[in-house]
């Protein structure tokens, strides 16, 4: 009996095999030719792009000069605030997401190193870490006080012109002790101790420098808790501060391997929620997935944190026995309407990040997921912003023969100073550019935009700025999730032994 039934599994691999591999070879005429390099040197040369202040003559996008070079200066406040990055289609420096945006960079650099080296981005990738690392180690003026906005998010908004002619006012807000942002500093500690590790090799007194300010942002953001809403209502903090504790400390004990942070995780395991999304305001499950690491090299009390890391998964996996976060008809992840693209390149980071340590499956109700297959969904949605969709539209501005002409962003929209020198105030920027019908002058290469609806349509119109912005933190998430697609681990073997694991168990 028993080898009758040996037999009978061994006849259904094959024959799934067959069918398997037949429908895998039409799938793939269908599909467009994806190049992951490309994809990856774009999404990385975006930030510069986005770049405040004065830029350096290794800069490569040329259609943006000098911007804000006086950041930080008013009657009050004389502190140098240039630089660090705009965070979107206006001219605001917000501290929180740029923190975060700094954080994803970094940890790319760190789990895909060789594969981001091997095809010459890694200096370029650290170039764009520094840019945002420098502005916040600048705006940490004292180990109670921290810059974390500039500019006057209302005000910006009613002007639509490039950063080089931008005249609103650059209001400044600050963190301290009577007015304390646990959030934004937390994110802060938690973005400067990821770099660390980045520079570690190449530029210690850097790293130094860098693990001190996040050491001292770390018991600032502890010691005086209070939730952030200096940047509401463009940045308003939903989840709380626990998650950027928790990814603080994680990252912290990364950068150091000094016990008191992974400490400081254990004893507050309670705060680590089960999330559905991973995000500038939800990092829940960042940290999660990187203590997990920690439990799978033998640390069994981190174990709560493995289970948070798999709940994520169960979440968002298609098929799931407790799927949450539904897909749209054509595969993409959809958490909400607005930048839906942020939220499926972070899961797919997240995504990457834990099936490279998981060891075993996921259990989800009674459907249970190797690392293969939570890698082929990750990928599946790398693949949807880069075309692999039914509107065959590349989401990644300037990657691809079809792509968003007509971008949600100031500096893009309006002609470059080196082609119309004369100023661009805000109402000519509203009417003559902003209404235009017309492609951007400027292609902002590289910038993924909000992306489509629940159903998978898309208008490029620049006015739909739920759907046509783009911003750092996408980016970021992109650049961690393509990086894990070069070379393509998602083989033919392992999806071979993914399937007959699953028959045989089946049986």
């Amino acid at each position: 009996m028993v080898h009758g039934i040996s037999h009978m599994v061994r006849a259904m691999v094959f024959w799934c095999i067959l069918a398997s591999t037949n429908a895998q070879v039409m799938e793939h005429d269908h599909a467009p030719s994806l190049d992951y390099k490309d994809a990856l040197s774009k999404a990385i040369l975006f930030f510069e792009g986005q770049r405040s202040g004065k830029l350096p003559s290794t800069q490569r996008v040329k259609w943006r000069d000098d911007s804000a070079l006086s950041d930080g200066e008013s009657k009050n406040v004389w502190v140098n605030l240039s630089g660090g990055y705009y965070d979107a289609g206006d001219n605001v420096k917000f501290g929180w997401p740029m923190a975060y945006t700094i954080s994803l960079l970094s940890w790319a650099a760190i789990e895909y190193h060789n594969q981001v080296n091997s095809v010459n981005q890694l200096g370029y990738l650290q170039s764009e870490i520094r840019w945002g690392s420098d502005f916040i180690l600048k705006a940490h003026v004292s180990s109670t006080k921290l810059y974390t906005q500039v500019g006057d998010g209302n005000k910006d908004h009613e002007c639509w012109e490039r950063p080089e002619d931008m005249d609103t006012p650059r209001t400044i807000t600050e963190i301290n002790t009577g007015s304390p942002g646990t959030e934004v500093a937390a994110d802060s500690a938690a973005a400067l101790a990821a770099a660390s590790i980045v520079f570690k090799e190449i530029d210690l007194k850097y790293t130094s420098r860098l693990l001190n300010h996040s050491r001292s942002l770390f018991q600032f953001a502890d010691k005086y808790r209070g939730s952030y809403q200096g940047s509401c209502p463009f940045y308003c903090s939903y989840s709380g501060y626990n998650d950027e504790l928790l990814w603080a400390a994680a990252w912290l004990y990364k950068a150091t391997g000094e016990s008191r942070y992974l400490s400081y995780a254990i004893s507050h395991k309670g705060w680590s929620q089960a999330a559905t999304e991973f995000s500038w305001d939800n990092k829940f499950v960042g940290a999660q997935t990187l203590l997990a690491k920690e439990y799978f090299s033998g640390k069994s009390e981190l174990e709560p944190f493995k289970t948070g890391a798999d709940s994520f998964v169960c979440a968002v996996m298609p098929n799931s026995g407790s799927v949450q976060i539904r897909t749209t008809p054509g595969g993409l992840l959809y958490t909400r309407d607005s930048s839906n693209l942020q939220y499926a390149s972070s899961a797919s980071m997240v995504l990457f990040a834990y099936s490279n340590i998981l060891n075993g499956t996921v259990q989800c109700g009674p459907t249970k997921f190797t690392s293969h297959q939570i890698k082929t969904f990750a990928k599946s949605q790398v693949d949807y912003i880069l075309g692999n969709n039914p509107l065959k539209m590349s989401y990644m501005v300037g990657y691809g023969n079809k792509y968003p002409t007509q971008v949600h962003h100031r500096g893009a929209s309006i002609e470059s100073v080196y082609a119309h020198p004369a100023k661009v105030g805000c109402n000519d920027g509203y009417s003559s550019y902003y209404s235009s019908s017309k492609p951007n002058p400027n292609i902002h290469v590289g910038a993924i935009v909000g992306g489509p609806n629940s159903n998978d349509e898309f208008s490029d119109t620049r006015s739909d700025s739920s759907h046509l912005e783009p911003t750092t933190y996408m980016n970021a998430a992109f650049v961690g999730s393509v990086a894990a697609l070069l070379g393509d681990g998602v083989g033919q073997s392992e999806w071979l032994e993914t399937l007959i694991t699953s028959l045989v168990d089946s049986v």
